[in-house]
């Protein structure tokens, strides 16, 4: 962008401050001129009235000895540049018409950008140019980061859950919107059944979920299942011991699980081969046992001892 004065015909010809003298008057009479036109609303056009003006400048200024050579064709009035002239985008302009495409401020004195063949005041560019920011829509003037097919200014790239912004572990995505490793773990990776931390490596898939290896123990003892078998009560697992203590299906006689063939008496469980005479020792049968003192007696030695 630059502006220079053209000025063919050195007014050093002429005594030159009468030449001044006459111009600067001209030139008053022309800005008098243009604020009655435009104050009045007079029938003449004000473009044809100042086009007259700058007519009869010319000729004044031919009579002075000063002849006004255009430079060029004004590319935003198409009319002769002989003043005060201004060239961009490789065209001649008059100060005055070189503006802004979009919002028409005029360009003659700050930067401007160019966009096909036009040019534009930096807010009109970047608001018509520039990539938008996926998180504010703002235009992005300078840095650009790209991820997710989308554009950023790269302070607004951040985590979509914490708002921490991204470092060296980079991101992971869900619906279109970027997570840090930690916070997508936690809302979106499945949930160990017994500690309730995301399962993201070596996993057991049991009971309607998945578990942590060290996680999936008794519930009771938190000892493991050596034997790869488990027992469930209320969707969780417990070894055979515990399962059987829960359940109440522990043997009264031996004090061991009852997973075969039961007897229940007096509210208790027995093996078979435990349900037996405490004092002889021989085996009982329903309906035909004694109790006495939580202790169990066939009806002999019942009879005997505490008759």
């Amino acid at each position: 962008l630059s502006a220079t004065s053209s000025s063919p015909i050195p007014v050093s010809q002429l005594p030159p401050t009468a030449a001044a003298r006459q111009l600067d008057e001209l030139l008053a009479d022309l800005g008098q001129m243009q604020s009655k036109l435009s104050g009045q609303g007079a029938g003449v056009p004000v473009e044809s009235s100042l086009d007259n003006m700058l007519g009869s400048l010319t000729r004044d200024l031919q009579e002075l000895g000063i002849t006004a050579t255009p430079v060029g064709v004004c590319a935003g009035c198409r009319k002769p540049v002989a003043g005060k002239v201004l060239t961009a985008l490789g065209k001649t302009w008059h100060p005055e018409h070189f503006t802004c495409a979009r919002c028409g401020q005029g360009l003659d004195s700050q930067p401007f950008f160019e966009q096909g063949g036009r040019a534009f005041c930096e807010e009109d560019y970047h608001q018509a140019f520039s990539p938008c920011c996926a998180y504010c829509a703002g235009p992005i003037r300078e840095k650009v980061l790209t991820a997710l097919d989308q554009t950023w200014h790269p302070e607004h790239f951040f985590c979509a859950h914490c708002g921490k912004v991204f470092g060296d572990e980079g991101f992971l995505e869900r619906d279109g919107k970027p997570y840090c490793r930690q916070d997508f773990l936690a809302l979106f990776a499945p949930k160990c059944q017994g500690c309730d931390r995301p399962v993201v490596d070596d996993y057991l898939s049991a009971l309607q979920g998945v578990w942590h290896p060290e996680c999936f123990v008794c519930t009771e003892c938190l000892g493991g299942f050596a034997g790869g078998s488990f027992f469930e009560l209320e969707g969780r697992p417990y070894c055979e011991l515990h399962f059987h203590q829960r359940q109440g299906t522990m043997c009264h006689g031996c004090g061991r699980p009852v997973s075969g063939r039961c007897i229940t008496a007096a509210g208790r469980k027995y093996h078979p081969e435990h349900f037996t005479c405490t004092y002889c020792l021989g085996q009982l049968h329903k309906g035909t046992f004694r109790e006495w003192g939580d202790k169990m007696y066939c009806q002999a030695c019942h009879d005997k001892l505490f008759l």
